[in-house]
């Protein structure tokens, strides 16, 4: 698989990486795990919500199976959501970035990852009542402790990495964002700039651009689209996704891969450079995803699945 360098790091990544929010048991954890290091991923996603702390203590069945392979990966998890009921029951779902969380989180995530270090920690979500100070003052005290390598956010737009640059002593150099060929907010906000009739109403603040501008490494989660694009092309659907299963279905056969690949091309092929995440556990859907690294999209090919993923003709 080829890799690219997470500019700011010492970091040479996967183009495909593996989300872990799906983990649920030891063994399925080690034969995902294992398939994907047989694929060449060498990036694992993780987040201290998934499965509130249980899909990080299934993976770490990994060190026990096979040996030697903390050194070999690149583990990275996210803090910042607090759910419903956390931690008392009155409690209500939030944000949270504060000193103490950020800090109570990671010590959370290296207990049930069974590792002393992560090598990179994102800021799961913008929180609203984010002090930037706080955030500073938490990767200072991770950092200088060699608990954390590297920082970076997920789902922030541009100016709110700005906010954070400047109070943070730390390079930023992730953004991990919710990106595929059904959900392209980010690009369609270029595409649409100047109309007054957008297909749909678009987000982003120039985010995509943004990270290109400062050398930002953008990991685009559901990269597969959730798995809506394969129900379109098993099941009995119409619309947008039903058009893009058929596109995706014909590239396939044509270029003797699966349809997953093609969703991943279509991410690896956007000149930023992305990071394209997959959240399969299932060892041969993952085989069938990292098959989009040796794809080449062409341009044409890239629009026309754009055009059906966006329900709708450029401007």
């Amino acid at each position: 698989m080829k890799t690219l360098k997470i500019v700011g790091t010492d970091l040479e990544v996967s183009r495909v990486a593996l989300g872990c929010a799906r983990l649920p048991e030891p063994q399925e954890a080690v034969a995902a795990v294992g398939a994907a290091l047989d694929e060449g991923i060498n990036l694992f996603d993780h987040a201290d919500i998934y499965g509130r702390g249980r899909c990080e203590e299934a993976f770490s069945a990994v060190w026990r199976e096979i040996p030697g392979l903390r050194d070999r990966i690149v583990l990275q998890s996210k803090c910042g959501i607090r759910v419903a009921g956390d931690p008392v029951p009155a409690a209500a779902e939030r944000y949270d970035s504060s000193y103490q969380h950020i800090v109570g989180s990671v010590e959370g995530n290296l207990r049930r990852l069974k590792t002393d270090r992560l090598d990179l920690l994102l800021l799961h979500r913008p929180d609203a009542l984010v002090e930037p100070e706080e955030v500073a003052r938490a990767f200072d005290e991770l950092e200088s402790s060699g608990k954390v390598r590297y920082f970076g956010v997920s789902n922030h737009a541009g100016p709110q990495i700005d906010l954070l640059r400047k109070y943070v002593r730390q390079r930023l150099v992730v953004d991990q964002v919710e990106l595929n060929v059904l959900h392209a907010p980010l690009v369609d906000a270029g595409v649409v700039f100047n109309q007054d009739r957008p297909a749909e109403p678009v987000r982003g603040d120039w985010t995509l651009e943004y990270c290109r501008l400062h050398d930002i490494t953008i990991q685009t989660w559901s990269s597969l689209a959730g798995g809506a694009v394969g129900r379109a092309a098993t099941e009995p659907a119409e619309g947008r996704a039903a058009r893009t299963a058929e596109l995706a279905g014909r590239l396939a056969r044509e270029k003797g891969v699966s349809s997953e690949a093609i969703l991943v091309a279509w991410v690896l092929r956007h000149p930023a450079r992305l990071q394209a995440l997959i959240g399969a556990t299932n060892p041969d859907r993952i085989r069938a995803a990292c098959q989009g690294d040796s794809v080449e999209l062409t341009r044409e090919e890239w629009y026309q699945l754009f055009v059906a993923g966006r329900g709708a003709p450029l401007p």
